[in-house]
């Protein structure tokens, strides 16, 4: 009689330890859950990487919660993961992701700044260096002439 009922327990067990660790799940941030499902399928940051096509440090700033993925990559690891979009992101506060893709959008403004500026000082140098040349060009030919106009007159 027990060996019979053996089965039923460890499933009813299993249901309610799947519950369990949903509810868990479903209480974390978006970092944490990325995380905790990440380890518990045994893969690295690396493996998962390559699984949606980016690389290991984005992986670790989604798990750090530096940034976030895109709608692409969240279909990409809802499906990767066997859960809904729901179950993946639930809880995900979407003012903090707001707040990333304006902190994301700064810092890309400054990089398009720093390189708008880079362009422009060589740009100036190159000009800088083409006026410096007809400086010396003329220098040299004006003491070439005053050399050699003793000889000639």
């Amino acid at each position: 009689m027990v060996v019979a009922c053996a089965p039923v327990l460890f499933t009813c067990f299993a249901a309610r330890t799947l519950a369990s660790r949903r509810e868990r799940l479903r209480k974390m941030k978006f970092n944490e859950k990325l995380y905790a499902i990440r380890k518990s399928r045994s893969l690295s940051q690396e493996e998962l990487g390559q699984e949606l096509q980016v690389s290991r440090q984005t992986v670790s700033k989604w798990e750090s919660g530096q940034s976030y993925p895109d709608f692409q990559r969240l279909v990409l690891l809802s499906d990767y993961f066997d859960m809904t979009l729901d179950e993946l992101v639930r809880g995900l506060d979407v003012q903090d992701v707001r707040d990333m893709n304006r902190t994301d959008e700064r810092v890309a403004s400054l990089y398009l700044d720093v390189e708008t500026g880079k362009d422009t000082v060589r740009k100036a140098w190159k000009v800088f260096c083409v006026i410096g040349w007809a400086v010396l060009a003329l220098f040299a030919i004006t003491v070439a002439v005053g050399v050699l106009q003793p000889h000639f007159g």
